[in-house]
């Protein structure tokens, strides 16, 4: 890191100080988005499958499950899951299908596979991405890609991506993983709820069975 970019992120942080602060950028609007989307879910209640650690979205979506069970990799391979047929009411991946070590029409197969009649699949992951492990990483999605894979459910209730080619100076600057600023002033808030449709950084999926 050079002496410019400890500077400028030593600047960033400054300005953050005492600030109260949400998830970092690649996060920040994503998860704003899928809690309005969940305010819109025809089902808020049911049997969840939480996918490595992915329980999270439970919360950001509003949901009230009468269970969760969280399957995580190792144990469990999105690819060849472990559940009888139509066992949830959901499915969550959070940042998990960049990581399947094999064909990603196989993953979301199986995620219908073990969803019940009009039970809905949530999924994040990225395309404009740095490579990161975790334990492997294979795969890119354009909001057209999920779509595509899921082309055979009843309907795709929302799809799309985030980003914007403003956030890369930031990875540079080690501030990637810097909780954002709620403040609506705060120039690292305006970075993070911008979004330019040619730039998405992280995509996202909500389809129903």
């Amino acid at each position: 890191m050079s002496l410019l970019s400890k500077m400028r992120k030593g600047v960033w942080l400054l300005l953050m100080r005492k600030l109260a602060r949400g998830p970092h950028i690649t996060r920040y609007f994503l998860y704003d988005h899928l809690r309005a989307v969940g305010r819109e879910l025809p089902v808020q209640a049911g049997t969840i499958l939480a996918i490595s650690h992915s329980a999270n979205l439970c919360d950001l979506l509003g949901l009230t499950p009468t269970e969760v069970v969280e399957a995580d990799y190792p144990e469990h391979d999105i690819l060849s899951l472990d559940f009888p047929d139509a066992s949830f009411d959901y499915v969550l991946s959070d940042q998990v299908l960049e990581h399947v070590a094999g064909s990603p029409q196989r993953a979301i197969d199986e995620c219908h596979r073990v969803l019940r009649p009009g039970g809905i699949a949530v999924h994040t992951t990225c395309l404009l991405y740095p490579a990161h492990g975790s334990p492997g990483d294979f795969w890119r999605f354009t909001p057209e890609a999920l779509s595509l894979l899921h082309r055979d459910w009843s309907r795709v209730i929302d799809v799309g991506g985030w980003g914007n080619r403003d956030v890369w100076p930031l990875v540079g600057d080690r501030l990637l993983f810097e909780g954002v600023p709620h403040a609506t002033w705060h120039p690292l808030h305006r970075l993070a709820t911008r979004n330019d449709p040619l730039w998405p950084i992280v995509t996202w999926i909500v389809a129903e069975k």
